[in-house]
């Protein structure tokens, strides 16, 4: 690819020197320094305009009746323009390089390393980005090991791209404190609430929409044996055993997060069976909602049930590969998700 402009060159040459003078294949030399401005530096391009003017005026020694002043014009006057398309183009590289760096940076502050095990209990992470420019969103999650268990986190704030990134990070930066401090998930729970809150208040969303998050905070004794889960309105969680799927769907839904005040602080802890070989996986509303081509939303129960008996690491990649190839790479949502499995003693 990045050689096509030489060869679009040397066949525009050979046509015009092998084709009668009336087809006048010469005058599409100016296509060369145009097409290298797409992916050539400055210097470059301009080296190939000079060799398209050379080119030009060694086929009127040849020819001489091709109108050669008009294309020799208009090979400089494209050389000129393209050579400013380039020098923009890298400019607007370099910015995006850097806002990329700073997203990145970012994205280690909100979504730190997740450790691949945690006493008995395996774990595997996957972030995709709806704005891939900035390769962060909205989508949070975390994992820490308390005294009282290890302790998950996953949620979505409303929006997605950078200006969700400040949001995320203080759920996510309450929840790395408060779980070890607080025995009771409810506790957690509600301290979420007021870091989100607090956020919101001091640095409030533009326009009249309110600015919440979904969360889901569960806990697994370092017994195992069961999982307590506390749902603030996100996607229930699938729990995978010997190929059968169950859907852990909470009885009692909780507030989202930054709306108890309105919607009461009543938060609801549900419990449910974690046996050795189990596979948890928590994600956001970006897997369950991402579409195929006719509109169909991915089958993601139906998916899990396929899978056979992998490490975390392994069905995040496979669940990454085949949402992308459902979506054919359109994904209209962040997408985060989070795979824990209990070892067998």
């Amino acid at each position: 690819m990045r050689l096509s402009p030489v060869f679009l060159t040397i066949v525009i040459a050979a046509l015009a020197y092998a084709t009668p003078p009336e087809m006048a294949f010469s005058r599409l030399l100016p296509a060369a320094p145009a097409l290298a401005a797409a992916m050539w530096p400055v210097l470059p391009t301009i080296l190939l305009g000079t060799v398209c003017l050379i080119l030009m005026i060694g086929l009127s020694l040849i020819f001489p009746d091709l109108g050669t002043w008009w294309t020799c014009a208009g090979i400089i006057a494209v050389t000129v323009a393209a050579a400013y398309g380039s020098h923009v183009r890298l400019q607007r590289e370099r910015t995006l390089f850097q806002v990329r760096l700073v997203a990145d940076a970012a994205q280690q502050v909100v979504l730190s390393p997740m450790p691949r095990l945690l006493g008995n209990i395996e774990i595997g992470s996957l972030y995709l980005a709806a704005a891939a420019e900035a390769r962060i969103g909205g989508d949070f999650y975390e994992v820490v090991d308390t005294p009282y268990g290890v302790r998950l986190l996953i949620g979505d704030v409303r929006g997605k791209g950078l200006p969700a990134v400040g949001a995320a990070a203080a759920i996510v930066n309450a929840f790395r404190e408060a779980a070890y401090d607080e025995p009771e998930l409810v506790d957690v729970a509600r301290r979420l609430d007021a870091s989100s809150t607090r956020y919101n208040a001091a640095f409030p969303p533009e326009g009249t929409m309110e600015r919440f998050a979904t969360a889901l905070v569960a806990e697994i004794p370092h017994g195992g044996k069961r999982i307590d889960i506390l749902n603030c309105g996100h996607p229930p969680p699938l729990l995978l055993n010997r190929k059968r799927v169950r859907v852990l769907e909470s009885a009692t839904p909780s507030p989202l997060l930054s709306l108890a005040e309105f919607l009461g602080d009543h938060y609801s802890v549900d419990s449910f069976d974690f046996a050795p070989g189990d596979v948890l996986l928590l994600y956001t509303d970006g897997i369950a909602e991402a579409r195929a081509r006719d509109g169909e939303f991915f089958p993601l129960s139906a998916w899990m049930g396929r899978q056979p008996p992998t490490p975390p690491r392994e069905l995040l990649t496979a669940l990454h590969r085949d949402l992308i190839h459902y979506s054919r790479g359109n994904l209209d949502d962040d997408v985060a998700a989070l795979a824990v499995r209990l070892r067998e003693p």
